[in-house]
């Protein structure tokens, strides 16, 4: 076989995104305050895009402003969202000839859903006033966000009812001052000491009551320490489970046959014991929030509307309204004498040409989202969040004719306001649990809902254990392992019943 060079011919495809196709798709992952500022940018980089005063009089807007006021009255919401036969808004500006066709913009009118509400053809009862339901709401987002009570602020609101020796109160703040985010002590006890100028038994002392705090497993000074602490107030701080927590480094390399021989107990005894220690929270100070969050902007607005439909429009606080200014052109081009100088205008006008379009399908595409999900969740903004349903991207995208990765985008980072609150479009896909009688399913989140009310209304003198919410829940419809009450437990924030009686107890003494 010679060697020697030769040409092939061969044929391929490949699917090359182009810089505008990634910045339409970067767009897509915006919320509107973000927007606003590459609004902003795009304002300082190009001179023919310019945004229109708010006092302009309605008259005013162009042809493309009535296009996209869509009224869902007579058909589907994704049908008539889209929107057939939208006309001259939709062909693109002549940048070689002098006419330029009617403004086209983003804002006001143009990204209003006027009646989000399915017709005759689709399925479900739409019909009605809307009906607030007292009592069991979801979480907000406050309750939900990272400006809630810091791990400090909760550990020094222990700190007076567990001591009445204001040195002693007075060395547990200063340990509590140094506990990292996770409710670690990295400081030598000794150190802290010596700063001090205390002995080092009454250093040992307060930390023995910051340690006795809730979250249980705060002031630990290694990851041992803090799982021996939830292990003794679950009361399973055996011999065996002792050992098997001062050797969790072999637990860590996979040598369970020797960490088993150590503890000196059978394989059912040794499952037993790695399902409670996988059950500790290794980190328990993470559970609470760091700095006060900025405050949060919704994105998409939803109002009931007299009839039982609803009206689903953009937040147009944030959204500038975007034009291309056509007088400027004219007069800029009149004055254009060399090649370089038209070419690099008609550059400018076709940006900004595609950048109010991918802004206004942005709109669109957010907007059909944000229908199919008042319409899959229309009983939660009914009633509540008992009536959240378990929901999927998958689903969504589904129904709406996008692909599941472009559902993501549009759910991301941003937040819808109604009735009942404000909310990330996250919170509205949920996975499912098994309802007893076997029809359907519940929203995970219906669950956490159910579970807070039980433990906000129970005796402080006879705290429900997770054996006994799992009854409750079943009364209620849902089947549920206690394993998996206790996680959602956990998931929202609260303590086990032994946590829960101490609080309460302190509480009382208050």
């Amino acid at each position: 076989m010679a060697l020697g060079p030769r040409l092939d011919l061969r044929q391929s495809q490949s699917l090359v995104m182009t810089p505008q196709l990634q910045q339409a798709i970067k767009l897509l992952a915006l919320s509107n305050l973000e927007i606003e500022t590459f609004i902003g940018e795009a304002l300082d980089a190009n001179p023919l895009l310019d945004v229109t005063p708010e006092t302009a009089p309605a008259e005013a807007a162009g042809p493309g402003d009535e296009a996209r006021r869509t009224s869902l009255e007579g058909g589907s919401p994704v049908d008539q969202l889209i929107g057939e036969g939208r006309g001259a808004e939709d062909r693109p500006l002549d940048i070689d000839g002098a006419a330029i066709d009617a403004d086209r913009d983003t804002g006001d009118g143009a990204v209003t859903l006027a009646d989000a509400v399915a017709g005759p053809g689709d399925s479900g009862d739409w019909s009605g006033d809307l009906r607030l339901a007292g009592g069991e709401e979801g979480p907000t987002i406050d309750e939900r966000g990272g400006g809630g009570e810091t791990l400090r602020e909760h550990l020094d609101t222990q700190v007076g009812p567990a001591t009445r020796d204001p040195v002693q109160a007075g060395i547990a703040r200063v340990i509590i001052g140094h506990l990292d985010e996770a409710g670690y002590l990295p400081v030598a006890l000794a150190d802290i000491a010596t700063d001090l100028d205390i002995d080092a038994d009454e250093a040992a002392r307060a930390l023995a009551l910051v340690q006795g705090f809730d979250p249980t497993g705060v002031g630990a000074r290694s990851l041992s320490e803090c799982i021996a602490l939830q292990a003794r107030e679950a009361d399973r701080y055996d011999p065996c489970m002792a050992r098997l927590i001062d050797n969790l480094d072999l637990l860590a390399r996979g040598e369970l046959a020797r960490l088993k021989r150590m503890c000196g107990v059978d394989d059912e005894d040794f499952a037993d014991m790695l399902r409670e220690l996988r059950g500790y929270d290794p980190k328990p100070g993470l559970r609470f929030g760091g700095e006060p969050s900025g405050a949060v902007v919704p994105d998409i607005l939803v109002a009931a509307r007299a009839d039982g439909g609803w009206d689903i429009t953009l937040n147009q606080a944030t959204l500038p309204r975007l034009i291309v200014n056509r007088g400027y052109y004219v007069e800029v081009r009149g004055s254009c004498d060399d090649k370089g100088s038209r070419a690099w205008l008609s550059e400018k006008l076709a940006d900004a040409n595609w950048l109010i379009k991918a802004l206004d399908q942005r709109q669109r595409t957010i907007l059909k989202v944000a229908t199919e999900l008042v319409k899959q969740q229309e009983g939660f903004f009914r009633r509540g969040v008992s009536q959240l349903r378990p929901l999927t991207l998958r689903a969504v995208a589904e129904a709406v004719g996008l692909h599941e990765s472009t559902v993501s985008r549009v759910t991301s980072n941003k937040f819808l306001q109604c009735a009942r609150g404000t909310y990330e479009l996250k919170y509205f896909f949920s996975s499912g649990v098994a309802s007893a009688s076997g029809e359907g399913g519940a929203s995970a989140e219906a669950v956490k809902a159910a579970i807070r009310q039980l433990i906000d209304a129970e005796d402080p003198k006879a705290i429900l254990s997770d054996d006994t919410l799992v009854d409750m829940l079943k009364d209620k419809g849902f089947e549920l392992a206690r394993r998996t009450v206790a996680k959602y437990r956990e998931a929202i924030g609260l303590g086990s019943s032994v946590q829960r009686r101490r609080q309460k107890a302190l509480a009382a003494v208050r």
